[in-house]
């Protein structure tokens, strides 16, 4: 049995490295975090910010050569920042482009990429003077959202939209269009080619999320937008699920369709197939027809991300 000397002598060295622990891990940035970064980063800024300055940025790792958190598989895959290539993209002025997602890796039938436009300087390239886009290939339709900046969107009869952070616009198949800007911004674009229907046609829409209803969500409690009308002649749409911290989906889905995805804010952990990934803002998952998947938010911030699906076509 210890003294009573000895209990008060570990009571008392108890008592004062406890209130030093607690100091330590009750910080400004959070429980059991990490000191801030030497640059200033800090989790308060624009909306979407993080998808262009996530935090595992790429400037983080250059002293980890050869690592990436990218994977790529038969059925999915994981497209982390540190591992985008920016090139010129073709037909586009002063623009850099990273696709993500492509037919010919991964037999999607759509393409998702990252259009950077003017003044962006990685990977060494850089972009000076006005930005603008070219036009996609015959018959194929766009959309794009704007995740950092400003851009103006003119079409063949001279009507002009501003569209900010988290504003987007559909572009039908062989319409004429350009979107232009006289500072950086940074888009998200999908193209497919489009699956025509009978007589039905789709039309130009120009829309922000904040302006889209929430949808009722039977069986889940995520908040979900939809981007683009549900009627037939559009053959695929664009979703924006929004997941408080704790929140994850019920169902374990398993389907015919596609999916692209970019995660917009917040961090959490995604299921596909037999593999659990750590994802944050910035990350961009292609899902294969019937991959298992199923997500989880975590932190301490809402998860939003953007979600391509084809719909309202007979997968035959």
């Amino acid at each position: 049995m210890q003294s009573p000397s000895v209990s008060a002598s570990v009571f008392l060295i108890l008592s004062l490295i406890i209130p030093s622990f607690i100091n330590i891990s009750v910080a400004d940035e959070g429980f059991c975090s990490a000191p801030s970064n030497s640059d200033g980063y800090s989790d308060s800024g624009p909306m979407y910010w993080k998808v262009t300055n996530p935090t595992l940025a790429p400037s983080h790792l250059r002293d980890l050569p050869g690592f990436t958190r990218s994977v790529y598989k038969r059925d999915h895959a994981l497209i982390t920042p540190e591992s985008h290539v920016f090139s010129p993209l073709p037909e586009w002025t002063n623009t850099l482009g990273a696709y993500l997602i492509t037919p010919a890796a991964m037999g999607s039938h759509f393409v998702m990429y990252l259009a950077n436009m003017q003044g962006d300087n990685q990977n060494d390239f850089s972009c000076t003077g006005n930005s603008r886009s070219g036009l996609p290939p015959r018959d194929v339709e766009r959309f794009v959202f704007v995740v950092q900046g400003i851009v103006t969107l003119a079409n063949v009869s001279g009507v002009n939209h501003e569209l900010m952070v988290d504003s987007y616009a559909y572009l039908p198949p062989n319409s004429e269009h350009s979107i232009s800007c006289d500072a950086s911004a940074t888009l998200v674009v999908f193209e497919r080619r489009y699956a025509s229907l009978g007589n039905h046609t789709t039309e130009q829409i120009v829309g922000s999320t904040i302006r889209q209803p929430l949808l009722e969500t039977p069986g889940e409690v995520f908040e979900l937008r939809k981007l683009l009308p549900i009627s037939p002649p559009y053959d695929f749409n664009i979703h924006i699920m929004d997941f408080q911290p704790g929140e994850f989906l019920n169902v374990k889905e398993v389907h015919y369709n596609q999916h692209g995805l970019l995660l917009l804010e917040g961090q959490g952990i995604y299921r596909l197939g037999d593999c659990w990934y750590p994802i944050q803002a910035g990350d961009a998952i292609w899902m294969a027809p019937f991959v298992p998947q199923w997500y989880a938010a975590l932190g301490k911030t809402r998860s939003r991300y953007l979600l391509y699906k084809d719909v309202n076509r007979n997968p035959l």
